[in-house]
């Protein structure tokens, strides 16, 4: 029995899994071999896939194609038309699908509109991608990233809000007073 919702314009190839309560909107494809966790909402016009894997409470809006080789965790979120690449030196004229490169999109990072994440490149949890931004790079858990190439301008905290440290490298987030520590430029949360 089907427990997840996809609306009747879109496509489910065979042999793909779909976790409850799990929303596919309208024009969406989600290709073979493809595995998406619970909760998760896909916008409209979306591709996923072929072989992708997608954790549980993914928000993925509008107009974002997941390619091969990307892995989303849990809690990740995809803003309207952020870019995936797939492979560094793209030819029209040549097949590189042997060549693609894993892009990993840690627990809770999310990325803003019209970002760009290059291949092979990974995400750290809870980081923050602004609109717009260009990843070329790995970026840390926390870090908050910005720019054409992006460049960290700061840290975040697990609800997105900007940290600020005191004299011991403390900051306490104003959402929930949760505690981040910063050491060796790598932020941890503490309570």
């Amino acid at each position: 029995m089907t427990k997840y919702f996809c609306h009747e314009s879109s496509y489910i190839d065979e042999n793909i899994e779909i976790g409850d309560n799990t929303k596919i909107w309208h024009f969406s494809h989600i290709m073979k071999g493809t595995k998406i966790g619970n909760g998760c909402s896909f916008g409209q016009n979306c591709v996923v896939g072929p072989n992708v894997n997608i954790g549980s409470n993914v928000k993925v809006q509008n107009n974002v194609s997941i390619y091969e080789g990307v892995e989303c965790q849990d809690d990740v979120f995809l803003g309207p038309s952020m870019v995936f690449t797939n492979v560094i030196n793209p030819r029209s004229f040549i097949i590189r699908k042997e060549e693609f490169k894993k892009t990993l999109l840690k627990k809770g990072c999310s990325i803003g509109a019209n970002a760009t994440i290059l291949c092979g490149n990974i995400i750290g949890c809870y980081a923050l991608i602004g609109s717009g931004s260009v990843i070329t790079k790995n970026v840390k858990n926390f870090a908050l990233m910005v720019g054409v190439p992006a460049k960290q301008i700061g840290w975040v905290s697990k609800a997105g809000n900007k940290l600020e440290f005191n004299d011991d490298n403390i900051a306490v987030d104003v959402f929930d007073s949760s505690k981040y520590r910063l050491v060796n430029e790598h932020v941890e949360l503490i309570q």
